[in-house]
């Protein structure tokens, strides 16, 4: 079971810690968490209490190798973790910390869904225009639903913009049901 007030204190504490290469501290635990996904041996390392701090220790030094981890931070973070068992909130732990680097910063996190799969020059183009709607840094992640049949719908913090065909469709239909 996962308890979000310990990770958000690991997370906020990190932060603190991380100070002006928080950014960085982001890139190297987000590539962490996206290895221990990846690997479900690692996964079950992570939360299985069969495992000791020892064997757990050498396999974390192992994997924070291999990912190229090396903000000071982040390995401290990680052994801290670890002496405490509480390694299965890792993935909760860099959830939080992306959402508190991305308020530190002004970036806000959204997805854009096409009909079609978007190439790097649009997405920047969204992105641009995103920003100077939000007025804040927006980064996207693009989706690809063909449903959509064509346009795209945006979501951006707790904002919606959509402009699929499928709903303009929609809304014709409800205009002409009338």
């Amino acid at each position: 079971m996962v308890n979000v007030s310990i990770a958000r204190r690991y997370a906020r504490a990190l932060l603190e810690v991380a100070g002006a290469q928080a950014d960085e501290v982001l890139q190297q635990l987000e590539a962490l968490t996206a290895s221990v996904q990846s690997s479900s041996e690692l996964a079950d390392l992570l939360s299985n209490p069969a495992y000791n701090r020892e064997q757990r220790a050498k396999v974390m030094n192992a994997v924070l190798a291999a990912v190229k981890v090396t903000a000071p931070a982040l390995v401290k973070t990680v052994s801290l973790l670890n002496d405490r068992n509480r390694l299965s909130s890792l993935q909760d732990i860099a959830r939080l910390y992306r959402t508190l680097v991305d308020q530190r910063v002004g970036r806000v996190r959204g997805t854009v869904t096409s009909a079609v799969a978007l190439n790097d020059a649009q997405l920047k183009g969204l992105e641009a225009g995103l920003e100077k709607v939000t007025q804040r840094d927006v980064v996207l992640e693009a989706k690809v639903d063909p449903s959509l049949l064509g346009g795209l719908t945006a979501q951006v913090g707790g904002t919606i913009y959509d402009g699929s065909l499928r709903s303009q469709l929609q809304r014709i239909q409800r205009e002409l049901g009338r």
